[in-house]
């Protein structure tokens, strides 16, 4: 919708003649415009809805301005028709002519009534300052008043119908899956009161059902205007409210699908979780063993304690059976999940308590493994029947080998040994002349 030249002198014919052309374009671009607003899908929603809030005190004023813009569009119409009407009088219009026509196109030639509501409504308040009977306006400022009405009419439709065409449909699908997971939860035994998932989706689907019937009864609560924007409709609707209950349903989804997870393989972590305890129970009976073996052939040693398996797992295996027997999957679960990690500490527990344990016996074979390596050292360089040696060997050796077994004390036989041997592999220079007593290198 556009708006017609400035005022000037009285114009000419060819004047005037470009003057009608152009309020004729203007004409049929107006009404072209008016009747598309008529038809709008979003004014006729808007027209048979319930409204409530922002949306029906707008739509109440917006109603009210088409009314309005309709009103001024006849007296516009009206106001062509004379000058046209006019101007056909005479070809050759003469000066008196073109001055009324001059005033026709250019004066405040249109005489506007300040009431245009209902019967003994109160005036309307004029665009120029307080409520008159009436007002006079020119062509110009017609049109640009029609061109207010229609951007404010259609700003209000566009948004309402750009909320209605987004949203419904949408919050609809995430019904249906709302409804979906619903199912799908109950199956599984996630229901509410029971699990706090059953109490997130019946909370999804109360705020849904407002969601849904607030966007249809008032959609320009769900409407941001974009900053700057002065065209029709500039803006998007709000999803935010939308996007916070998918998330919100997605976050539910992804728990039911672990659910569902423990339910196909409940068996196969069950059976995994019983071999693990299993596992940790027999490394601590060995350890236990391990315990009385080292106590018996060990002397002096401080050898720790070694404590029983836990029976609070094997009560919570027990649990977590019953849990799937009774098909509790939101249950079992989390249980699973805390047995498994607890059982891996277990057996570690266990593997660390063992290795603890048989510490003083890894200690004495470490030291007849050496023992007997020296000896084969010096068997190769032919030493084997020096009798210091084969009196330090015997030592050490008895010491290792029998029970209980003193470790400090065989530990030093070991040592000597081996000062023993490393002098007869590597004889010592004596600093003074004469023979070299090995036997005092204790």
């Amino acid at each position: 919708m556009g708006v017609t030249g400035p005022p000037g002198p009285v114009m000419d014919r060819d004047e005037v003649d470009r003057a009608l052309a152009r309020l004729g374009a203007e004409h049929e671009a107006i009404e072209t415009s008016l009747l598309a607003l008529q038809d709008h899908a979003g004014r006729r929603l808007l027209e048979g809805a319930e409204l409530t809030g922002t949306t029906r005190e707008r739509w109440t004023a917006t109603e009210s301005a088409i009314t309005l813009l309709w009103s001024y569009f006849d007296l516009y119409t009206d106001a062509l028709r004379t000058a046209r009407e006019q101007r056909a009088r005479r070809r050759w219009p003469n000066q008196e002519d073109l001055a009324g026509l001059t005033d026709l196109l250019r004066g405040e030639s249109v005489t506007v009534p300040g009431a245009h509501g209902t019967a003994g409504s109160a005036p309307s308040p004029s665009i120029t300052g307080p409520a008159k009977l009436s007002e006079r306006f020119t062509l110009e400022r017609l049109v640009t008043r029609m061109n207010e009405l229609y951007a404010q009419s259609l700003d209000l439709v566009v948004a309402a119908d750009a909320v209605w065409s987004a949203l419904p449909a949408r919050i609809d699908l995430l019904a249906a899956e709302l409804q979906r997971t619903r199912r799908l939860a109950h199956s599984v035994g996630v229901r509410p009161g029971e699990h706090p998932s059953g109490d997130d989706l019946e909370r999804i689907t109360r705020v849904l059902t407002a969601l849904r019937e607030q966007v249809v009864s008032d959609p320009l609560a769900f409407w941001q205007s974009a900053p700057g924007s002065s065209a029709p409709g500039g803006g998007r609707p709000d999803t935010g409210r939308y996007d916070r209950e998918a998330r919100a349903l997605e976050e539910v989804r992804r728990e039911i699908d672990a659910v569902l997870t423990v339910r196909q393989d409940a068996e196969n972590r069950l059976l995994k979780l019983r071999d693990l305890l299993s596992r940790a129970d027999r490394t601590l009976a060995e350890a236990r063993s391990a315990r009385g073996e080292v106590l018996a052939k060990i002397a002096a040693s401080e050898v720790p304690a070694v404590s029983g398996p836990p029976t609070v797992l094997q009560e919570q295996l027990s649990t977590a059976a019953e849990y799937r027997r009774h098909g509790q999957w939101h249950r079992l679960s989390p249980l699973l999940e805390s047995l498994e990690q607890r059982a891996e500490d277990e057996l570690l527990r266990a593997r660390e308590s063992l290795t603890a344990v048989t510490a003083p016996l890894a200690v004495r074979a470490e030291l007849r493994g050496r023992l007997d390596a020296y000896k084969a050292k010096v068997a190769r360089h032919g030493m084997a029947e020096d009798p210091l040696l084969i009196e330090r060997y015997d030592a050490a050796r008895r010491m290792l080998w029998s029970a209980p077994c003193d470790l400090r004390a065989a530990a030093d036989a070991v040592a000597r040994y081996q000062r023993a041997a490393a002098d007869v592999l590597v004889p010592r220079v004596p600093d003074q002349g004469g023979p070299v007593d090995r036997r005092g290198n204790s």
